[in-house]
């Protein structure tokens, strides 16, 4: 292999690196300053003034609470004890505030979910099928969900049976929905136990998280967070725990996802903890991720899956989209079997009559201050393919402890470039692990290491590093 073949480099960092943190630095300095919490009318809608009676279904009465309280603006308030609901639709203006000791539980009649399509048509609606949620909002502006207290999806699949997929999810209902709003808060909640996917936010604009605690062990596809096609979105102080990827960024929604900052949180999953894809129709630019703790469960409290991350931090390009000008820093990734995953493909799903979309983008991303352990021994890796690498990625200041391969060194030669397979880090175990332990990057250019170290905890028979410019 020649010199100008070759993917890894390593030494001091490329010049774009110290422009890349000084604008999302700057970045995270402006959207603390103005991404705000909810403000609105000081007037409070119970349930129990628009006919809830404690123990009966408290759809009705909630709803017109909010119907009421988008006339005035206002805060629902619900105050203690057990609500018990089917599908609510949010109002612009309203705040919902589930308080200390109260509860918000779905419904387990598949009947209380109304299907809500949306008005404008994405990716999203017509491969995942996804019209079903306890809390609904669309076109909404100045939307908030806060509170000490607990929304349960109760959606186990004894109330909501059906399979794990990547394709349609019908029958089990998200817990909340957030579509073309602005000005979204969502803060303080405990969020538990969706059928599905726990909150969706497609094609907002300022949307502030924090403070929220999720747990979504109930059933298969329990996303955690899933930020499609948003922009100027903080996110910080979270505990998310879930049993499919934790933070996800997608974009069927179609739209650009740019200026996202998310720092002081934990994303544990038993699949990838933070991911961009698969759906990435949509560009993602100018996201910062800092002073996180990631990676794999402890144990699964579902059983239905495994402790383990599929992988810390996936990079998944594989419908036409553009993924640049991300940064990474100050982690800790435990309990995955592969640090790093990325990929960079053509698979181009779209909307049926849409155009398939060109090759995507995948560059300009640094990883720096990582510290970890209990992770592999899959190992992490970065797969392109040949008609496109990805470029321009720098790690810096990478120390994790990983279990060892037991086995043989694999033949890289054994490795296809995996056209048409699903782009999970797992996608090459039936072949065998990555056949370096730190890094192995195939199709790929300006990949720059400067101080990174993966320590086996034990003897592996693979180098640490494989480069295959090809």
């Amino acid at each position: 292999m020649t010199e100008n073949n070759k993917c890894l480099s390593f030494g001091p960092l490329p010049a774009w690196c110290a422009s890349l943190q000084a604008s999302l630095t700057a970045m995270a300095e402006a959207l603390r300053h103005s991404t705000h919490p909810w403000a609105g009318g000081s007037a409070v809608f119970l349930p129990e003034d628009f006919g809830y009676v404690p123990g009966e279904m408290a759809t009705a009465a909630i709803q017109r609470a909010i119907d009421a309280a988008g006339e005035a603006g206002g805060t629902v308030r619900l105050r203690s004890g057990d609500y018990r609901s089917g599908t609510l639709k949010m109002r612009s203006h309203v705040r919902l505030e589930i308080c200390a000791g109260a509860r918000l539980l779905a419904s387990t009649d598949l009947r209380d979910y109304p299907e809500m399509h949306a008005r404008r048509l994405t990716v999203q609606d017509t491969s995942m099928g996804m019209h079903q949620s306890l809390i609904y909002a669309e076109g909404c502006e100045n939307i908030s969900l806060c509170g000490a207290g607990v929304i349960d999806g109760q959606g186990s699949p004894r109330n909501f049976p059906g399979d794990e997929t990547a394709q349609g999810t019908p029958g089990r209902p998200f817990l909340l929905r957030v579509i073309d709003c602005r000005r979204v808060h969502v803060s303080g909640l405990t969020l538990k136990n969706a059928a599905c996917w726990m909150q969706n936010y497609l094609n907002c604009d300022e949307v502030l998280l924090e403070g929220l605690t999720v747990r979504n062990h109930a059933n298969y596809n329990n996303d955690g967070m899933d930020i499609d096609g948003c922009r100027d979105v903080v996110i910080g102080h979270c505990r998310v725990s879930s049993g499919d990827d934790a933070l996800c960024f997608k974009g069927a929604s179609q739209r650009p996802l740019d200026r996202v900052l998310v720092e002081d949180c934990d994303f544990y999953s038993a699949c990838n903890a933070v991911k961009v894809g698969t759906d990435t129709q949509g560009d993602f630019r100018n996201v910062l991720i800092r002073r996180c703790r990631i990676g794999g469960l402890a144990e699964d409290p579902s059983g239905l899956k495994h402790p383990c991350a599929d992988s810390g931090v996936s990079l998944e390009m594989v419908d036409g989209g553009a993924l640049e000008n991300f940064w990474l820093t100050d982690l800790h990734i435990a309990r995955a079997w592969s640090p790093f995953f990325f990929r960079l493909e053509d698979r181009g799903r779209v909307k049926p009559g849409d155009p398939k979309p060109g090759i995507g983008t995948l560059r300009r991303i640094l990883i720096s201050h990582i510290r970890g352990e209990a992770n592999g021994p899959r190992g992490s890796y970065l797969l392109g393919i040949p008609e496109k690498p990805m470029e321009d990625i720098a790690f810096e200041d990478v120390q994790l402890l990983q279990y060892p391969w037991e086995g043989p060194a694999p033949d890289s030669r054994q490795y296809p470039d995996l056209k048409g397979v699903y782009p999970d880090a797992h996608m090459i175990d039936t072949i065998g692990p990555a056949p370096a332990y730190a890094l192995w990057a195939r199709h790929a250019h300006g990949v720059t290491l400067k101080d990174y170290q993966a320590i086996p905890q034990g003897t592996d028979a693979r180098p640490a590093f494989l480069d295959e410019g090809r």
